[in-house]
């Protein structure tokens, strides 16, 4: 019988870090005979999964010569591979996809059998719909939160490659852009010209944190808006970007109804820029939205890890009102935050949220200034009535948790 095809190198030389989803999987894998992990490439879903479940069988679906043997044989590649069983990317082979079904069908009282990881969701999302519907347990993986490993940062982001290994976050960083945009990108668009696209990944870095203009996107890389329009869907699909979208509940036309943009690791989105050191971030004009985007990415990875849908909102009215974030809890509660790169948070910093307090009386509601922890002890301070300001670091225990 096959057991192991290939060798995971994070698992190997890193050292693993608990992530959150790991008692939710163990469990699914006592109810479904299929589990299935999806996520950006590298976050950790390989490691995840085979730290779980050490004895499973494990084949990498990448190698040529391993897909070119699935894709010619897959029921002899199935009946001679070990159970439980491993299979990653199962994205670029979905025509096993029903074979599995077809052996889940043929004993669907036998659980923990299948553990699937995908890059890319889409396409993979497709496949689970038609052939895994009701038989498998579906999760999402994003790069490491500060919640699960503290030496997460604005600069070095969440990668666990780069957090494990900073000393070479730039050639990490700079490979893991160009085996997304080999591998992904041209598995999903027939981009030809790779260069135009590596422009427009920083031109976006450049306005994280701004309303999306999707024509002053496509002016300076010669493109249309549609092909801006399709990129953009691209990115958020293989969730390298978190789109956020106005919150006007309740507040009609007063409110301005584009999305905001951020990276899901404000890393990447520094190295775009070419910010290296932190020196030259502390330096940099963006800084500000750099940081805006690293408390996006904190509070969508609390929601995704926790099995929650991505909820953040922003919003901006035709008055010049803005505030950061909004993030719904349960039973009509709502968490207002303002973000801030500095470690010295005024009552000024609270203007907005104060102004916006009101006007939520619907709602039960919380409101914040998150900025950067100081290097001595940081206690939660009131800035107004109604308002406090934490470091980022403490959004999943002391802002999020209690919704």
């Amino acid at each position: 019988m096959l057991t192991m095809l290939n060798c995971d190198f994070s698992i190997v030389n890193m050292k693993y870090v608990a992530r959150i989803q790991e008692s939710e999987i163990k469990r699914a894998a006592t109810a479904f005979p299929a589990t299935i992990l999806t996520g950006p490439r590298r976050s950790g879903k390989t490691t995840l999964l085979r730290h779980c479940f050490p004895d499973a069988a494990y084949v990498l679906l990448e190698e040529p010569d391993v897909i070119n043997r699935v894709r010619s044989d897959p029921r002899g590649f199935l009946e001679e591979l070990d159970r439980p069983a491993i299979l990653d990317e199962i994205q670029n082979t979905p025509e096993i996809l029903n074979y599995i079904r077809a052996e889940i069908d043929a004993d669907p009282e036998r659980k923990g059998v299948w553990f699937l990881t995908g890059s890319q969701e889409a396409s993979m999302m497709r496949g689970v719909s038609e052939s895994m519907a009701g038989r498998a347990a579906i999760f999402q993986l994003l790069p490491f939160s500060h919640d699960e490993e503290p030496a997460v940062s604005l600069l070095q982001g969440g990668f666990p490659e780069v957090v494990a290994r900073p000393s070479t976050r730039d050639i990490w960083l700079r490979s893991y852009i160009q085996t997304y945009l080999e591998r992904d990108i041209r598995s999903v668009l027939a981009i030809k010209d790779l260069a135009t696209f590596r422009r427009f990944l920083a031109l976006l870095a450049a306005r994280v944190g701004q309303v999306l203009n999707k024509t002053a996107l496509a002016g300076p890389l010669g493109v249309s808006v549609p092909t801006i329009t399709e990129w953009l869907g691209v990115l958020e699909i293989t969730a390298q970007l978190v789109i956020v979208p106005p919150f006007y509940e309740n507040f009609g036309k007063r409110i301005t109804k584009a999305p905001k943009i951020y990276f899901a690791d404000p890393g990447l989105a520094a190295h775009l820029l070419g910010i290296e050191t932190e020196a030259s971030l502390h330096r940099s004009p963006f800084l500000g939205p750099l940081f805006e985007g690293l408390v996006a990415s904190e509070i969508v990875k609390h929601q995704i890890h926790h099995g929650k849908p991505m909820a953040i909102y922003h919003f901006r009215d035709r008055q010049g009102l803005e505030v950061d974030f909004i993030v719904p809890g349960a039973e009509n509660r709502l968490t207002l935050i303002e973000a801030k790169a500095t470690r010295t948070p005024v009552a000024n910093h609270a203007k907005s949220l104060r102004r916006l307090l009101p006007a939520l009386d619907y709602y039960e509601s919380e409101a914040f200034v998150v900025h950067q922890p100081a290097k001595s002890k940081t206690v939660t301070t009131a800035l107004a009535p109604g308002v406090r300001a934490l470091p980022w670091t403490k959004i999943a225990s002391d802002i999020l948790a209690p919704f």
